[in-house]
C-alpha cells in the first residue's frame, strides 16, 4: 500500500512500557481513515495521552508497528520523527509546551519556520496573514506581541490550538484541547478545529474528560475496551 493511500493510523501488536516497568499500553489493532474524526475515550490510566505521545512520534514503541500516513515511526530514528511530525502533524500538548521567552506570534509561527513542507501548504498567503488569520478565529490576534508567560492558561491553550494548526497540517491530535477554556471560548475553538481539519482534508485525534463532546465526532473509541494493558489509576 502507498503512502498517499495508507489510513492515517495504523496500530498492530503494539506493546508500550515506561523503562523497564509493565506494559501501559498493549493494542492488537488500531486504524484510522484519512479525514475520520476521533474521540479518544477512557478512564485516568486507560493509556489515552500515552498512545497519543506514539501517534506523534514523541514515544516510540518497544513492540509492533506505529504507522501514520503510511510511514512506520517503529523504523525510524527519533530525529526522523521529529522532522516528519513538523511536517506532517499538528499536536495541542496537554501541557502547551510553548516556548516562554518567545511571543505568541513566535510560538505560532514555529512551525512553518522549521520545515518548508508545511509553508508550502500556505500557499501564497503571507506568514503574517497566516498568524492572525488563526489568532484571530481563537481571539488572541491582540497578544500577537505578547511575550507568553504574560498569558493566562486559557490563553496560552489557544495559543497552542493555532500552533498545531497552521500551515494545515494533515492529522491534528489534541490533548485536552478544551480543558482551560470557558463554554464560549471552547465552542469557538471547536468551531475552528473542525473546519480546519474539514478545509485540509485531516485526520483527528482527540482526548478530553468531557463527555458531552463526543457526539460531534464521527467515531468514538473506548480505549479501555482495545488497550488490554490498561489498569485504572496507573496516570498513564
Amino acid at each position: 500500500m502507498s503512502t498517499a493511500t495508507a489510513p492515517a493510523v495504523a496500530l498492530s501488536d503494539v506493546r508500550f512500557a515506561y523503562k523497564a516497568g509493565r506494559d501501559v499500553l498493549a493494542i492488537e489493532r488500531l486504524t484510522i481513515a484519512r479525514g475520520e474524526t476521533v474521540f479518544l475515550h477512557g478512564p485516568s490510566g486507560s493509556g489515552k495521552t500515552t498512545l497519543l505521545g506514539l501517534l506523534a512520534g514523541v514515544l516510540q514503541a518497544n513492540r509492533g508497528q506505529v504507522q501514520v500516513l503510511g510511514e512506520d515511526f517503529t523504523r525510524m530514528s527519533s530525529g526522523a520523527r521529529d522532522a516528519f511530525r513538523a511536517r506532517h502533524l499538528g499536536y495541542v500538548f496537554q501541557m502547551f509546551n510553548l516556548i516562554p521567552y518567545l511571543s505568541v506570534k513566535e510560538n505560532i509561527l514555529l512551525p512553518i519556520r522549521l520545515d518548508a513542507g508545511r509553508r508550502a501548504r500556505l500557499g501564497t498567503q503571507s506568514f503574517d496573514a497566516a498568524v492572525r488569520e488563526v489568532a484571530g478565529e481563537l481571539d488572541i490576534a491582540r497578544y500577537l506581541d505578547t511575550p507568553i508567560g504574560e498569558l493566562s492558561v486559557g490563553q496560552q491553550q489557544r495559543v497552542a490550538a493555532a500552533r498545531a494548526l497552521i500551515g494545515h497540517p494533515e492529522v491534528v491530535i489534541a490533548d485536552e484541547p478544551t480543558s482551560a477554556l470557558d463554554t464560549d471560548r471552547r465552542e469557538q475553538f471547536l468551531q475552528l478545529l473542525f473546519r480546519s481539519c474539514e478545509n485540509a482534508g485531516a485526520t483527528l485525534v482527540f482526548v478530553s474528560h468531557d463527555h458531552t463532546l463526543m457526539p460531534l465526532f464521527s467515531r468514538i473509541v473506548e480505549l479501555g475496551e482495545i488497550n488490554t494493558a490498561a489498569t485504572v489509576g496507573s496516570g498513564a
